[in-house]
């Protein structure tokens, strides 16, 4: 792979692209699989245990420092520890709803980035046509969450189980905004990513251990293949994968591609563990895929005025 900056998608990045949406749609799955044999917590710890001892390997073996500077490490551990508090919140979260409605909850976190970003740069205001994206989408999810207290499909605690993951997605928004607001946004990619697989590791053990989580007596392929999953495929390649377009190719294109995520989310939630499609989670999904297209809306040029006649 070139070092070459392009300035365009080419059919190597769209169909990267459209591998890396599909894997973060299966992963809500995944993990609500092996929920049934690992406890949340400590199946998040190790998680993200198992995906920092793979990316050390491979910054080894690629020649990489494994860490940046010391003046990164106060973002690195408030980043890793929004990292851990937010997988927690998804993992326990997956307890009490389904995989398709928290995927879709899950991706509010693009406007709490797009909300967050003028009080860094004041250059990244809001425009009308993203406050509209934002607004759309907020409403969307709010009028899904309604369903979890008129007709919850999940059981009775379907809306904490929902709570958890606008909580993850405020968190997840909050993680983008230390790393581009702190020294880390100019650490290379793979070593924020180690910050927060490491920081997140160590606090999603002691709050597993903490709270009494007990190990699994039994540990089967039900459990252990999708966690191999989410350590080798998501939480290591797809990332790698990730932070490789983000440095090749114009964010502002690759960025339109998370649209896909949330519907493959619901897709895969559906067919692969039989969750319901309800009107309310179709209308949400739809109001959250047109405010992220909004809020990724490139800026119109501005008109350069023409000289005068002489």
């Amino acid at each position: 792979m070139t070092e070459d900056r392009k300035t365009h998608l080419d059919r190597r990045a769209v169909a990267l692209l459209l591998m890396c949406a599909g894997l973060w749609g299966l992963g809500q799955v995944a993990t609500k699989v092996a929920l049934s044999e690992i406890a949340p917590l400590t199946q998040a710890a190790l998680r993200s245990a198992g995906a920092a001892l793979l990316l050390v390997g491979w910054m080894r073996w690629r020649g990489r420092a494994v860490w940046p500077g010391a003046g990164t490490w106060r973002g690195g551990i408030l980043a890793g520890l929004l990292f851990a508090i937010e997988f927690g919140c998804i993992f326990v979260g997956l307890k009490y709803t389904t995989a398709s409605r928290m995927v879709v909850f899950l991706y509010l976190a693009p406007f709490v980035v797009a909300a967050g970003m003028p009080f860094i740069a004041r250059s990244e205001r809001l425009d009308r046509w993203q406050a509209l994206g934002l607004a759309a989408a907020f409403g969307g999810v709010v009028w899904a969450f309604a369903e979890g207290f008129v007709r919850p499909h999940a059981g009775d605690a379907q809306w904490l189980g929902d709570a958890l993951g606008i909580a993850a997605a405020v968190l997840w928004g909050g993680t983008t905004l230390v790393v581009r607001g702190s020294a880390l946004a100019r650490a290379p990619a793979e070593a924020v990513l180690l910050y927060q697989l490491v920081v997140s590791a160590l606090a999603l053990a002691a709050a597993a251990f903490v709270l009494g989580e007990s190990w699994p007596a039994q540990l089967s392929g039900r459990s252990l293949w999708p966690l191999a999953f989410q350590i080798v495929v998501i939480s290591f390649a797809s990332y790698l994968v990730w932070f490789w377009l983000m440095r090749h190719y114009p964010a502002t294109r690759i960025s339109v591609f998370t649209l896909l995520t949330p519907p493959a989310g619901l897709v895969a939630g559906v067919l692969l563990l039989g969750e319901p499609l309800t009107p309310r989670l179709v209308v949400a999904l739809l109001a959250v895929c047109a405010g992220i297209a909004l809020v990724n809306r490139a800026p119109r040029p501005l008109r350069r005025p023409t000289a005068a006649a002489s």
